[in-house]
């Protein structure tokens, strides 16, 4: 007897951002296989999941977070346009499967990263002088998320 197991949502989400796994960063780059950046990875798994992207990501520089108007936070307020806001995980939860997670690297800057939650305290991200990889979302991650959403 063959017994079909049901893919949900997040679990396609983890699939497609698993697929990135080993593209080279690229700034600005959104092409698996070719290069991507932490945005790219994310923009990429929006077009295999849903389709188009709903925006173009406008040119941005690699210190675009500090010189953001102050009091916003562009990637947040993009991201809250598109995908579904999560509560903020505590410390001792986990976030979901699928979710995006945003980071701020310091208190008054928005937030300037961005990952795939893949579960089990696990995530994939792109940064700069590496590829695509699934890390653990250690105490010092943690301490820096700043928000958490998921794919509509």
């Amino acid at each position: 007897m063959i017994v079909l197991q049901r893919i949900g949502p997040s679990d396609r989400v983890v699939a497609r951002a698993r697929a990135w796994i080993g593209t080279p960063y690229r700034h600005q780059a959104s092409l698996i296989g070719v290069g991507c950046d932490c945005l790219g990875l994310v923009r990429g798994v929006w077009r295999e999941v849903h389709g188009p992207e709903p925006e173009v990501a406008p040119p941005y520089g690699a210190s675009w977070a500090e010189s953001a108007p102050r009091g916003s936070d562009p990637l947040a307020e993009a991201a809250g346009r598109h995908l579904v806001p999560l509560p903020r995980p505590d410390a001792g939860t986990e976030p979901e499967a699928g979710a995006v997670l945003l980071f701020a690297f310091r208190a008054h800057l928005p937030a300037r990263h961005c990952a795939i939650a893949t579960g089990a305290g696990t995530m994939i991200h792109a940064h700069d002088g590496a590829a695509v990889t699934e890390v653990a979302l250690t105490r010092w991650w943690r301490r820096h998320l700043t928000h958490g959403f998921r794919f509509p």
